[in-house]
Order: structure tokens, then sequence, then C-alpha cells
């Protein structure tokens, strides 16, 4: 099958930071669905991955992508509710090969039938940053579904691809008031577009700014980037025994400016229940068929931002690239091979 992936860890301006590569079929688990891809996104943890991590011992090259939409070809023995010929939409797990492939193998419980609604590039889009922005909001920092009413959610990057979808979510789902962070005018008029009740400037102190649109402080905040580089005025703006939510790496982080108004911490990784196969695993099938009804019911909207093209190497390098350049707004994706 066509393929593309890489054989060292590289920058992007290197040649070999991607090849084109022709690799084996994959064989399917009993758990598994065999999945022909048709389209796949592209997330901050492929350009992470591609520049710290070889590829498994054993293995020619490591292939990336955690977000693909695909017809399934074949079922494993033990698999329910899914047929050859279902069109589905999933993320996939960090610690299996991944979807920049012709064909895919992938646990039938984080995958569910794509929302009809959607092209599949526009449905590409969507699996890993829902599951993302659906745990952060409900399972981290607790919002119950329908609640929130009178509390502020303050998404610190909302024009990102979690930050896109989370807003949605947040305006659909609760009673928040979300107040998005964005820089440029057509970042702010992005979070605007997806639901956002107020856009503040994140390049200028976060706390002044709330309270120069009328905000003292907040209850909650989801820190999809820059974390450490925001941490300090997060703990000014969160109120007292608010929550804090975050996604990203960081080199160091004093929990201890925490503990005077009782803040509480809460990471979140959507490949923790693929990678230890959780009791609960099955909530990520389950969340995306959710989110499939509510797209194909008109609350929810894709967050496809840039469409690169054929899935190739060079085309999945201005994708890394523009990833790395921090400027992307929504998700880029890529479509056939």
């Amino acid at each position: 099958m066509k393929a593309v992936g890489y054989r060292h860890p590289l920058p992007i301006t290197e040649r070999a930071a991607l090849e084109d590569l022709q690799l084996p079929d994959p064989t399917p688990g009993p758990r598994d669905l065999l999945v022909r891809v048709r389209a796949v996104s592209v997330n901050p943890v492929d350009t992470k991955v591609r520049r710290s991590t070889a590829p498994d011992e054993g293995s020619a090259a490591k292939v990336l992508g955690w977000d693909a939409v695909g017809i399934v070809e074949a079922i494993g023995a033990e698999v329910q509710g899914f047929q050859a010929g279902d069109r589905v939409y999933y993320a996939g797990s960090i610690v299996r090969p991944g979807c920049n492939s012709e064909l895919h193998a992938v646990d039938a419980r984080i995958a569910a039938l794509a929302p009809t609604t959607l092209d599949d590039a526009q449905a590409a889009a969507l699996p890993l940053t829902t599951i993302t922005a659906y745990e952060l909001l409900f399972d981290r920092l607790g919002v119950p579904k329908g609640g929130g009413a009178g509390q502020t959610l303050l998404v610190v990057g909302g024009a990102g691809g979690v930050g896109s979808i989370l807003v949605q979510l947040a305006r659909t789902l609760t009673q928040l008031r979300v107040v998005a962070t964005a820089s440029r005018p057509e970042t702010r008029q992005w979070c605007l577009d997806l639901g956002a009740h107020l856009v503040i400037d994140h390049t200028r102190p976060l706390a002044e700014e709330l309270r120069a649109a009328g905000i003292p402080a907040v209850d909650l905040v989801a820190s999809l980037t820059h974390t450490q580089h925001h941490y300090a005025q997060i703990v000014e703006a969160l109120k007292p025994q608010g929550k804090l939510g975050l996604i990203d790496d960081m080199d160091a982080l004093d929990v201890t400016a925490l503990k005077r108004k009782a803040l509480s911490l809460h990471w979140e990784l959507m490949f923790t229940r693929p990678i230890f196969d959780t009791p609960d695993i099955a909530e990520q099938g389950r969340l995306l068929a959710e989110v499939a009804a509510l797209v194909d019911a008109g609350r929810v909207r894709t967050t496809l931002a840039e469409h690169f093209g054929t899935i190739d190497a060079a085309n999945l390098k201005r994708a890394h690239a523009l990833l790395e350049s921090g400027s992307a707004r929504g998700k880029v994706v890529l479509e056939g091979f």
C-alpha cells in the first residue's frame, strides 16, 4: 500500500523528513476495523512525534496521522456495530501506526460512523480535536451537560484545532459564557463565527484584557497553547477554587502558584484511553457518534480551514510546516492518494 512516513526524526525542511513509501498492508486484530483511508487531517502531535521519535525497532519507517475518514473493508472477529462498507471517522492510537496510509487498522471501539452531512475532507478535520475538547470540557473540567449557567470559560487559543471545536461544544451543550483568545482579525472573526461570546487578545496580559472587557475573573480555563507563557496571567484571571485544564507540553510548571486560590489542575490527553485500553475506552466511539449527530443536526460545523490536496509527502510537509509556524487556523486536511 501507499503510505507517507519517515526513517529518522528530522526538521521539516529536510528532504527525508517525510517520504512517500510502499508498505505491507496491515492485518487487523480481532477488535479492529480495516479501513481504506479517504481523507486525513494534521495535528500538532504529528509534528512533535516527527521531530522526536524514531521508528519502532524492526520497523522500516514510522507512519504518522491521527485523524481519518474512510470505508471499512473488513472487521475483526470481536467487532460489533460495524460492517464492511461503513463510512467511519476516528483518531486512532499513538502507540499504533498512523493513518497516513491507504489501509489502516483501528480499534473499532474508538471509531464511529462519520457525519452524513459532511464530505470526507470536512469530516476528517474533526476526530482528534473533538475527542480532546469533549474530554477536556466534560471529563476533566467537570462541566455537566446543559450546566455552567453563570460561569465563564476562557479558551486560550480559540482559533486552533481544539479551540475551534471546544468553543462550539461549550456553546451547544452547556450554558457557559465562552471567552476565546485570538490575536489576528481573521482568527478573532473565526472564533466569533464559531460562537464565542467574546474574543480577547492573547498577545496582551490575559487578566488585564478580561478586566477591560468587564470580566473580573473566570471560573474555568482551557489552555490549549503556550500555557507556560500565559500561566501567571491564567492564575491571576481564575476565581478562587477555579479549574485549569491544559493539553500542551512545557518545560516546567510551578503548581504551588495554584495553592493560594485552591485552584485545580487537569491534564487532558485523548490518547490515554487507547494507550492503556481503559475500561471506558468505548467512550471515544460513543462521543464521536454523539458529535456526528450534532453535526448532522446543524448544531456543530466542521473546523476545516485548509485543504492541501492529495495525501503525499510533499503536501504533508507543507501541512507540518504550517502547523510549526504557529499561524494555523482550524484544521488542515488532505484527501485521496
